[in-house]
């Protein structure tokens, strides 16, 4: 970061230059304000310190420039005694702050350090989002720089040009059905439907009916014919989602469709052909809930050919800025508002959290955010130091081993690496309640 101090007066320029320097920054003096301005561009990367009486073009000129090529650009003026007034008006006209003289060199540096932070926090939120603006394809829809994304784009890519039916693991909030639509409209399909079914938001008795269809008098009711949802995605992609949640005398008839491509619709006699792409998605564990008898193991493993596995939004904390930020934008476009910047405390807490609700869960905070609806940070967590972040982030690792496992102590040990006393006593400390701690 660079500051440009602009005056007239060669002991201020020295004076304030050798400040300047001595606590960091890197300064360039001018004379006048004409020579300063070839330096105000967009993205300067640095701050100005203009003295507002010059010859020829004066400070507060200079500020309307400024503001005109970018207008958050922090200029700090330098004003004479009695100027406070006009001083006030040059902020509201765009001014980050003033200084009155004679002013002292703590001063001087505080209000440029001040202003430089800011100037670089204007400056990266700028580059996420040309990033963001950049990003086309699959990288503009599923968002992240981590390994894990990386690795999920790869694999959507691999497979979405095939018809191999595909499973999606992953909690609550992860983007199961994003993945699906990335699958579906990257293969030959994309130009036929999408239809989406979440078989936990159906009742029983209706479930049938709407994923398989009926023929008119098929039951007290149907008046008229129906199509179902596999039908209606004949050519295209039907994602079932919360497969967990499907009745199990419906998994046998689903098994049968996906095995001979073929069904029959409530109250009808005739096979109808049906050639669709069969993508689901499970929050839970398939294998686990088959094991149990609440889901059967021969339809697990028919869908079970292609697995994608979604990791949650705690063990991808690095895509956080990158999601916040889109979240942000898009929210700021939807409710016609501008778009807040974000700052590096709330940043860091929203690195953070534990986030139960995924991506969905930082969405829903990201709109709050636009909407001024977020409660403020409380200063201990703003202000942080270095052993409170260290410990809050070890605890959050080891709540996410214990979840991972079940809350046995054993099996977390072993993939944190820790020995079971150790993480034993971690757990007591940081009050952490775990379903089984003998395991």
């Amino acid at each position: 970061m660079k500051v440009l101090l602009i005056d007239d007066e060669a002991m201020i320029r020295h004076a304030g230059s050798q400040t300047l320097e001595l606590a960091g920054f890197a300064v360039e003096t001018f004379a006048d304000a004409e020579s300063a301005l070839p330096f105000l561009q967009t993205d300067f990367a640095g701050v100005v310190v203009c003295d507002v009486c010059l010859p020829g073009l004066d400070g507060l000129q200079l500020l309307a420039k400024s503001v005109q090529r970018d207008a958050e650009l922090p200029v700090v003026l330098i004003t004479g005694h009695g100027d406070v007034a006009m001083a006030v008006q040059a902020m509201r006209d765009g001014a980050y702050d003033f200084i009155e003289k004679p002013f002292s060199s703590e001063q001087l540096i505080e209000v440029v350090r001040r202003a430089e932070e800011k100037r670089k926090l204007v400056l990266e939120n700028r580059q996420l989002r040309r990033e963001l603006e950049r990003r086309s394809g699959i990288e503009g829809r599923l968002l992240g720089r981590g390994a894990g994304i990386e690795q999920l784009r790869r694999r959507i890519m691999n497979i979405a040009d095939t018809d191999a039916d595909v499973l999606i693991m992953g909690e609550t909030g992860t983007g199961k059905e994003l993945v699906a639509r990335c699958l579906h409209e990257h293969s030959h399909r994309a130009a036929h439907p999408f239809v989406a079914l979440n078989c936990g938001a159906l009742p029983e008795q209706l479930f049938e009916s709407e994923i398989f269809g009926h023929e008119a008098g098929a039951f007290t009711g149907a008046s008229k014919l129906r199509i179902g949802k596999i039908e209606y995605a004949n050519g295209g992609t039907l994602f079932l989602d919360e497969l967990e949640s499907m009745p199990l005398t419906l998994q046998v008839k689903l098994l049968r469709v996906l095995q001979e491509r073929q069904l029959e619709r409530l109250g009808g006699n005739i096979s109808i052909p049906v050639n669709c792409r069969v993508i689901a998605a499970s929050k839970s564990d398939l294998k686990l809930l088959s094991d149990q008898q609440q889901f059967r193991l021969d339809l697990y493993y028919r869908l079970n050919v292609a697995t994608l596995n979604l990791q949650p939004l705690r063990e991808r904390r690095e895509d956080i800025p990158l999601l916040f930020e889109h979240f942000v934008l898009q929210a700021a476009l939807r409710y016609h508002r501008p778009a807040p910047i974000v700052d590096p405390a709330r940043m860091r807490e929203l690195m953070l959290q534990s986030w139960p609700g995924n991506v969905r869960e930082l969405r829903n905070v990201a709109d709050r955010f636009v909407l001024a609806l977020l409660d403020d940070l409380p200063a201990s967590e703003a202000a942080l130091d270095l052993p409170s972040l260290v410990e809050r982030f070890e605890k959050n690792l080891i709540e996410d081993a214990l979840l991972r496992a079940g809350g046995q102590i054993t099996a977390a040990s072993l993939s944190l690496g820790l020995p079971r006393k150790t993480l034993y006593d971690k757990v007591k400390r940081y009050h952490l309640g775990v379903g089984e701690l003998g395991g």
